[in-house]
């Protein structure tokens, strides 16, 4: 039975992800009218499918500002929930395996120094006593010691059902298929079980995203790649922290396993949008072909044969209602492999449950936060690159601020949506 949707709220958040969950929370702690329609299950999708990792270690300069709020935000967020969702700050650490990484990270570092950081460079025998019996060839590490991590497949959910005990309507299996405009501004959305007016809405669809955009007339360049991923059975503990290096990166789950992949390993869907949108993005292919894998398949088919629709007709975004792409047992083979040769405490592990997501990516790789030219009411919160998970809190704090004509205290034009227009 359809469900009894309100005919009016003040916000709508389209997407029940990180950043929309954590929009719609923090909306409501404004105290204003929010509804959240999510076209599959709450965290169906990446939010429940990464690696669990909440680092300000690596992250690109722009921002070092919302993870280091973000950070903050998960630890509250932790402590109000009445479910465990691994919250753990036990740091995280990346191997230095070559004279390149070293410099890299030195230069890194340099920008951690504006914000008063604790990510510091390890030397090999720091590194050996932070990670007991480590084998993997290294030089030294660097290592941020108040980064953390938490379970993705707990923690939105758990989110979600905090907002739906506190009286947030939201609503699953519930696709918003159009953004209804009148005089330039938004006045409301067509879900496929009836229209919801409001005065603002945050597009913060992931993947899907792209194509909301394009469908109310804003060209965005974001691609979707698919990152495997796996987890483990039960293992003795290595160390607290997560640790990176370019075989394998490993995270002590809650279940007392880990959680393996692999940095950069990715699959590239060909779809005609790709296509479209190749020129900004050579840069990073060019740095990183070598570890991508492209294919078309039905995807492309399906996207090249995709007919408009409004909002009486059924959307691409109820004929696929959540994106569960097949994970790459070959490479995942490789990253079992690599963990059992780098840490002697995997010696005997096997893999558990193995998965895939679609990573929405921008050429930059810096999301796109902010309000969208030419709609006003019109926020997005989206292209987070693989890096949403732990900045997601942020994210969405920062959205609920512009869809309610609030300042974020977060500078964010590095995140404009524009950005790659001009």
């Amino acid at each position: 039975m359809p469900p009894a949707l309100p005919k009016e709220t003040e916000v709508v958040v389209i997407g029940g992800g990180v950043a929309g969950v954590s929009t719609a929370w923090y909306l409501a702690r404004l105290e204003v009218p929010v509804v959240l329609c999510e076209k599959g299950r709450i965290a169906g999708e990446q939010s429940s499918r990464n690696w669990g990792w909440i680092r300000k270690q690596g992250r690109n300069p722009a921002e070092l500002p919302l993870i280091i709020q973000s950070l903050r935000l998960w630890a509250e967020i932790a402590g109000e929930l009445p479910e465990d969702i691994g919250w753990t700050v036990g740091g995280v650490t990346y191997l230095v395996e070559n004279d390149a990484d070293a410099a890299r990270y030195t230069a890194w570092l340099e920008h951690a120094k504006a914000y008063q950081l604790d990510s510091r460079m390890l030397s090999v025998a720091e590194t050996d006593a932070l990670i007991p019996g480590l084998r993997a060839p290294h030089q030294g590490a660097l290592h941020t010691a108040s980064d953390a991590r938490a379970e993705p497949a707990s923690a939105v959910p758990a989110m979600g059902r905090m907002l739906r005990a506190g009286g947030v309507p939201v609503f699953e299996n519930c696709a918003v298929r159009s953004v209804e405009r009148a005089g330039g501004r938004v006045s409301g959305v067509v879900t496929e079980h009836g229209r919801i007016g409001c005065r603002a809405v945050v597009l913060a669809g992931g993947a899907w995203s792209r194509l909301m955009l394009e469908h109310l007339g804003f060209a965005l360049p974001q691609l979707q790649v698919i990152s495997s991923v796996q987890r483990t059975t039960p293992a003795p503990l290595i160390a607290e922290t997560t640790v990176g290096s370019a075989a394998v990166s490993i995270r002590r789950r809650a279940d007392g396993g880990y959680t393996l992949a692999k940095s950069g390993a990715a699959r590239a869907e060909i779809v005609p949008a790709n296509l479209r949108h190749a020129r900004p993005f050579l840069p990073v292919l060019k740095r990183d072909w070598q570890k991508l894998k492209f294919r078309i398949g039905r995807p492309f088919l399906d996207a090249l044969f995709e007919k408009s629709w409004d909002g009486e007709r059924e959307s691409p975004f109820e004929r696929t209602r959540v994106l569960d792409p097949s994970p790459d047992h070959r490479l995942l083979d490789q990253v079992l492999a690599a963990a059992r040769a780098a840490f002697p405490q995997l010696a005997e592990v096997r893999s558990a449950e193995r998965w895939a997501g679609a990573i929405d990516v921008l050429p930059d790789e810096i999301p796109a936060i902010g309000p969208v030219p030419g709609i006003d009411g019109l926020v997005v919160a989206t292209g987070f690159s693989g890096h949403g998970f732990g900045i997601g809190p942020a994210a969405g704090k920062v959205a609920a601020e512009l869809a309610t004509g609030r300042t974020p205290a977060v500078d964010l034009a590095a995140f404009r949506p524009d950005r790659f227009a001009r």
